[in-house]
């Protein structure tokens, strides 16, 4: 697979979004590389994706395995180090919300395309011998010139008694959530003008293997100026990295994240889109399994600010850590 630099990312995207071609793209987490492929460059072999029914892949599997995941988490203890480096961080004034996230040695008897091949998720990615990702996450829609984000912040058991109201009445969740409200705003008005929230905090329900979760999420709109209307590569490296994997402000919170976490992000909490020629649509790049020397490692975690409790914090990070496999998934859209 042939990587680009962020100069070259940004102007493959911008020609082919003016040329009105059908393209995907997949950045990383620091901007550093990039994948950008016209449709026709498209190998199957190598790369599968499925964004809410857009796809390369036809589904022609009769029955689903029975999926099994043994997780190797690291300790309470460990994610308390880590998660003080952030806490100090907060007390300090050097962020206001920061996205700590682990990288956690798995096995499974599914390959990485067996996964994606079997998994349920608004946004789907496998790339031959690295990673497959199952993603809940929108990051930004373009179509008719107008962008919209739908940043998501906030998990909950949804089994729990009362678990709707308990998340949406917990004063961390809700600091939580409008801190990444007020970026993503603050974000999108640097590309678009007439910024709004068109929704607040509604609840979307996801299935996993292990259990039910809520999560939840805004809707944020604008009119993108002439300027990025015309040149999509320049806007989404403008808007990157997502505010709602990262936190705020996000220089800052980039450093800190660097410290507390300890290891590369690579393509994990990057974005990938597609392009069909007049829209585009993009996901925030989690609910990640990357192999690294065949060792599986699942990437997950949560964002933390001053009202965050480590224990809450350390069980979120284990309820994310799941393989999506159902009986009941549908077959996506030819392309």
């Amino acid at each position: 697979m042939n990587y680009l630099d962020q100069e070259s990312a940004i102007k493959k995207i911008n020609s082919l979004w003016q040329a009105e071609s059908r393209f995907l793209f997949v950045i990383s987490f620091d901007k550093q590389k990039s994948i950008v492929l016209e449709e026709s460059e498209i190998d199957q072999e190598e790369i599968l994706f499925d964004l809410q029914g857009v796809s390369n892949f036809r589904n022609n599997l009769e029955t689903k395995p029975v999926s099994i995941l043994n997780k190797d988490a690291i300790t309470y203890e460990d994610f308390q180090k880590s998660f003080k480096i952030v806490t100090d961080n907060i007390a300090y004034g050097n962020s206001f919300l920061t996205n700590l996230t682990f990288k956690t040695p798995i096995e499974s008897n599914l390959s990485l395309r067996q996964i994606f091949e079997n998994s349920k998720a608004r946004y789907r990615l496998w790339l031959k011998d690295q990673f497959v990702l199952f993603s809940p996450e929108s990051f930004v829609k373009v179509e008719n010139g107008e962008i919209s984000s739908f940043p998501m912040k906030g998990t909950i058991d949804a089994n729990l008694p009362n678990a709707e109201n308990q998340i949406l009445n917990d004063p961390k969740e809700m600091a939580e959530h409008v801190t990444i409200v007020d970026l993503i705003r603050n974000d999108l008005s640097i590309v678009a003008k007439d910024v709004g929230v068109s929704r607040f905090r509604y609840i979307d329900h996801l299935k996993t293997a292990q259990k039910d979760l809520l999560q939840v999420s805004s809707e944020i709109r604008g009119r993108l100026t002439e300027r990025y209307a015309t040149n999509i590569g320049d806007m989404l490296f403008k808007l990157l990295p997502a505010g709602s994997i990262t936190g705020a402000p996000k220089p800052e919170t980039v450093s800190i994240i660097n410290e507390a976490e300890n290891y590369d992000r690579g393509f994990y909490t990057g974005v990938f889109g597609f392009c069909d020629g007049k829209k585009l649509d993009s996901a925030v790049m989690i609910r990640f399994i990357e192999n690294e020397n065949g060792q599986m490692y699942f990437k997950s975690g949560g964002g933390i600010t001053h009202f965050s409790d480590a224990q809450k914090e350390y069980q979120e990070y284990l309820d994310k850590i799941y393989l999506p496999i159902y009986s009941d998934v549908k077959e996506p859209q030819k392309l």
